[in-house]
């Protein structure tokens, strides 16, 4: 099984300040598994420890919050980030339209949204954690939602459009923002079908970032997930993903005494004095370099020899996407 299709190849920069907000996510909710995999409702109430952490989760009225439900909070957490990264000014909603959501995260635009966005809102407002999990410096033992409101509305007319929809983020999730608890994620994560090979990813970004080699058990890293499925079946699982070998920027094996080994698929490179180029910004500039007809390779080097002649970036990623993007197109 391999990707879903790209289905907004030529709308990115229609909306420029959504094909310019990188994909990023909270540290947090990578760490435990908070997202239901099931992709029918999940009604059950867990709870996870981790050490002196606990966790408990009760579902909401329509069940637990799915992972495709997270792609609203990873919208979201974007827009903001990109707000505060341009030294603009940030609050806890953030006001955006359907379609522009959909772009963003490769969803399909029309049919039955409004009701599938609907149900999404309950479940990421209706269910309640209970938690004493580290953000932003402090601990909070508090029973919380991942949003404090969300909402749609919709033109007044036959048709019942959507003029704009409106999340307000929980202080739990903007203090992590303001501590800037949050990564950037590869846009092909959007693209990935199962639940659980998202949910990989995910753990992948977390803890083995741009290390060499990262590995964990099997049973524990079943338990990172939140997968309820026999162990039998999960270790299939785990191996049907390895065989499709679709996740983006890592890919995993699994050894005789079910260890699970993960290794960036390119590991960062050095430009110069030690100054490293991250993987979400080669994977955006293959996009541009598509885009525009340049080899990507091409730019790579031209953009290294350019920036090891001076003094090292501040963020190299930022600079050399900025790079791509004034390069005339060949096509």
């Amino acid at each position: 099984m391999g990707l879903l299709p790209d289905r907004h190849p030529n709308l990115d920069f229609f909306v420029l300040d959504i094909a310019d907000a990188v994909p990023k996510d909270d540290t947090a909710t990578m760490e435990h598994p908070l997202f239901s995999l099931a992709t029918k409702p999940d009604m059950r109430h867990l709870e996870y420890r981790n050490g002196d952490n606990v966790l408990k989760i009760r579902p909401s009225g329509l069940g637990l919050p799915t992972i495709f439900d997270k792609d609203i909070l990873i919208f979201v957490i974007s827009q903001l980030m990109a707000r505060r990264n341009r030294g603009e000014p940030i609050g806890d909603t953030v006001r955006f339209s359907a379609r522009e959501l959909c772009i963003s995260t490769n969803r399909q635009i029309g049919g039955d949204h409004y009701k599938r966005l609907e149900d999404a809102f309950s479940r990421l407002q209706g269910t309640q954690f209970v938690t004493n999990i580290r953000t932003g410096g402090k601990i909070e033992t508090r029973i919380f939602s991942l949003v404090d409101e969300a909402g749609f509305v919709r033109k007044d007319n036959e048709q019942f459009r959507l003029d704009y929809c409106e999340v307000k983020l929980s202080r739990w999730l903007m203090r992590a923002i303001e501590s800037q608890e949050v990564v950037s994620i590869s846009r092909e994560y959007f693209r990935l079908r199962r639940p659980l090979e998202r949910r990989l990813y995910e753990i992948a970004r977390k803890h083995c970032g741009n290390s060499p080699k990262w590995q964990i058990g099997l049973a524990k890293l079943q338990a990172k997930t939140g997968s309820n499925a026999p162990a039998k079946k999960f270790r299939h699982n785990i191996r049907e993903i390895i065989k499709a070998d679709v996740t983006p920027s890592y890919y995993f094996e699994l050894s005789e005494n079910d260890l699970v080994i993960v290794r960036p698929r390119h590991p960062s490179r050095p430009i110069a004095n030690g100054v490293m180029l991250p993987v979400w910004a080669e994977e955006k500039a293959r996009a541009i370099a598509r885009e525009k007809g340049w080899d990507y390779y091409a730019l790579l080097e031209e953009w290294r020899a350019f920036a090891g002649a001076g003094s090292p970036p501040d963020n190299p990623g930022a600079a050399f996407i900025g790079f791509c993007k004034k390069k005339p197109a060949l096509r």
